[in-house]
């Protein structure tokens, strides 16, 4: 039986492998469904949008979500796709990432919610803590043979030599069975019979539900799973990174304007495949802009919707119309004037890792002459004959408007009391800051 729910799935080309019986399951009963979320951090990336948004289409279609911090297995580390061990987090670092990760999770998903299929937030390190080892090995260990262990392509691939791979610790190889037996402890408490996640984690997830069929004996233990395909770019990068390193969904890592920036400057190939993906936007809908994105691909409306769409859901309405006013100015033809209605922030968001000289507010009064503010004050220039035959060669601007040696740099050049932009060409931008 098709359930609504795994066919929109499907069509996005969130849905990878799915465990027979869990759509006639879906279609039969709310279902508590959950996944995840590894304490490496004390935020996420958009790497964890998928299985954020996997979990707010399923709070959607009328099923109730779980969110679970792995506040115990973050302690050893999933080897699943890792070619080399975790270093272990001690229990204060432990603890501030744990925190970072639930108000990221409480942002799209509400638990405090009063619906009958509100979301649930559960920390595994809360009933794994007092979980002796002798009673762990007993009661858990008892129940998976190691051969079924040693199965799974996560093992394999470490214990093949692969890759460099140099073996697995006993502490990472047990990972899968505490994993298992989370998902056994929520069916038992919490009434979860499904498990979701990224492909990679099928060998756990399918763990957990063979423990929970032989850890339910005389009862009809039965548990499912289904997972998402790890998202990747059309190019063969990892998706997720850009040239400062990972995205993140909190500001204090990655400025709203460099979020936007990310989804704004993807390829047409993997915006066609994003839009479905990382956006709530219906079928008609989504099908109707890809025709038209195809039809004229210059204005590249499928990545300003993807950004749009996305800043908004991960940031706000506000943030999102801010962005996209501080990625307009750049090429605003009124630029000078516009500049200056970006608030601090903002500004040194859309310049972030240019060059700054600083200039002191004395000798700023006094006026600067250009050559001076290219070479003597700044060093962005190597000599004054350097700034002067750039000069010449009309290569400089002031805040994008051209300038000649006769121009000097004065109050009415700043922006926000404090900046002031240099070009030479097109290619080299300078900030001098007035302090």
């Amino acid at each position: 039986m098709a359930n609504a729910f795994v066919e929109d799935l499907r069509w996005r080309g969130m849905l990878h492998d799915i465990m027979p019986g869990t759509e006639e399951q879906l279609s039969k009963e709310m279902t508590t469904a959950y996944i995840g979320f590894d304490p490496t951090s004390d935020s996420l990336h958009i790497g964890s949008l998928v299985p954020i948004i996997l979990l707010v289409h399923l709070e959607k279609a009328g099923h109730k979500p779980m969110a679970l911090i792995g506040g115990a297995t973050g302690m050893i580390g999933d080897p699943s796709g890792k070619s080399d061990e975790r270093n272990l987090l001690d229990e204060e670092a432990l603890s501030k990432n744990v925190a970072g990760i639930k108000s990221v999770l409480s942002r799209f998903l509400n638990f405090d919610s009063k619906a009958e299929n509100a979301p649930v937030l559960v920390n595994n390190y809360d009933w794994m803590k007092d979980f002796s080892f002798i009673d762990f090995a007993r009661d858990v260990g008892k129940r998976i043979t190691v051969n079924y262990m040693m199965s799974k392509d996560s093992v394999k691939k470490r214990f093949s030599g692969e890759d460099g791979n140099v073996g697995m610790s006993f502490t990472e190889f047990t990972y899968q069975l505490i994993q298992g037996y989370d998902f056994y402890y929520l069916y038992k408490n919490h009434n979860v019979l499904l498990q979701m996640g990224g492909s990679d984690q099928w060998g756990n997830i399918t763990t957990g539900t063979e423990l929970v069929r032989r850890m339910t004996v005389g009862e009809e233990g039965k548990a499912f799973a289904m997972t998402c395909p790890l998202i990747t770019k059309a190019d063969g990068s990892k998706f997720g990174k850009s040239e400062g390193g990972n995205i993140w969904l909190d500001t204090d890592k990655t400025s709203v304007y460099k979020f936007y920036q990310f989804w704004l400057n993807t390829s047409d190939e993997d915006a066609e495949k994003y839009i479905k993906i990382f956006t709530f936007l219906d079928k008609s809908t989504i099908e109707a802009l890809i025709k038209e994105h195809q039809e004229s691909p210059h204005l590249r409306l499928l990545q300003k919707r993807l950004a749009e769409e996305l800043t908004t859901f991960v940031h706000s309405k506000a943030d999102y119309e801010n962005a996209e006013k501080a990625s307009n100015i750049l090429f605003s033809k009124s630029f000078k004037e516009d500049i200056k209605t970006l608030d601090e922030k903002t500004f040194l968001d859309v310049f972030e890792g240019v060059p700054q000289s600083e200039i002191s507010r004395a000798d700023f009064e006094n006026g600067i002459d250009m050559i001076g503010a290219l070479s003597a004050h700044t060093n962005f220039l190597a000599s004054n004959g350097e700034a002067r035959r750039a000069l010449k060669e009309n290569a400089i601007s002031v805040n994008k408007e051209k300038v000649t040696e006769n121009y000097s740099l004065s109050n009415n050049d700043l922006i926000n009391d404090h900046y002031i932009i240099i070009n030479k060409g097109k290619k080299n931008t300078y900030i001098i800051k007035v302090l």
